[in-house]
């Protein structure tokens, strides 16, 4: 087992149901599931900015309506924001300049999403992006497991570019339970030759719908292998969901993790979890 630290670090008011995190410059980076806003918060001076992924953005949208944006993804200079895919209106993908924040393309990523379910056997009821990850030349997707099916399947597409026809390939994954509840892909990051990962026991068999929350766990991924290397439960009653990492020194990484509070309180609790791994 490794040794672990959590701590709340930041109390941000003005972001709700906060979902993805990336740290940039001291400056961090946040999705909420029922906004069509990409939030800039600067660390230094608590200055919190918005910016529209959407031609009318707004904040607590309602659940049948919201674009559901769970995953959040950098390379280069652009930011990608994924809808889940989870109903038939979240299969959006926004890229955003991350020096401008200007609002590059909005894509329909439903006949990717499509071409995944079929491939992997995943009803529609059971397929939930709460993960991408992309490489320059390869987007790797993590798919929840807490539909019907309570498959957690990493999905790799092996081209550039999403819309085109390239080469699909998909691992599952066996998470550990907490509290008798199978652990599901929350968010997931590239930390060198390895993915890190975070899962959350979650008391329902819907991608929609939520249930009582039983704690969450940190993970490893091989990429090369694609197989785990280890896991590690570091709570046993908050819901994280998106992960970014603040440094990484021998022996120690430190992440930044937010919590999705699963209401309309336009607030955002980010913790820091620092990782002491084992020589």
């Amino acid at each position: 087992m490794n040794n672990f630290t959590l701590e709340l670090l930041l109390h941000i008011i003005g972001i709700g149901s906060a979902s993805g995190l990336f740290l940039k410059d001291n400056v961090l980076y946040v999705t909420g599931d029922n906004s069509s806003y990409l939030y800039e918060y600067e660390l230094k001076s608590s200055d919190l900015k918005r910016y529209p992924l959407s031609e009318n953005p707004a904040e607590n949208i309602d659940k049948k309506l919201k674009p559901d944006f769970e995953a959040l993804a950098f390379y280069g200079n652009s930011f990608y924001l994924f809808g889940s895919g989870s109903t038939a209106n979240r299969t959006k993908m926004v890229r955003v300049n991350a020096e401008t924040k200007e609002r590059l393309s909005i894509s329909d990523l439903s006949a990717l999403y499509k071409r995944m379910q079929d491939l992997t056997g995943l009803n529609p009821e059971s397929f939930n992006i709460e993960g991408v990850v992309y490489t320059g030349d390869t987007w790797y997707f993590f798919n929840r497991g807490n539909g019907n099916s309570g498959k957690n399947i990493v999905i790799t597409f092996h081209g550039k570019h999403l819309t085109s026809n390239s080469k699909i390939t998909f691992t599952e994954l066996k998470l550990p339970e907490i509290k008798g509840v199978c652990t599901s892909f929350t968010d997931a990051i590239k930390v060198g030759d390895k993915f890190y990962f975070l899962a959350a026991a979650e008391n329902t068999n819907s991608t929609y719908n939520d249930g009582e929350v039983l704690g969450s766990i940190i993970g490893c991924i091989d990429i090369k292998t694609m197989k785990l290397i280890f896991t590690q439960e570091i709570s046993n009653r908050h819901k994280f969901e998106g992960l970014t990492l603040q440094y990484n020194r021998e022996n120690e990484l430190s992440f930044l993790l937010c919590e999705d509070n699963d209401s309309d309180k336009l607030q955002a609790d980010i913790y820091q979890l620092k990782l002491n791994l084992i020589p």
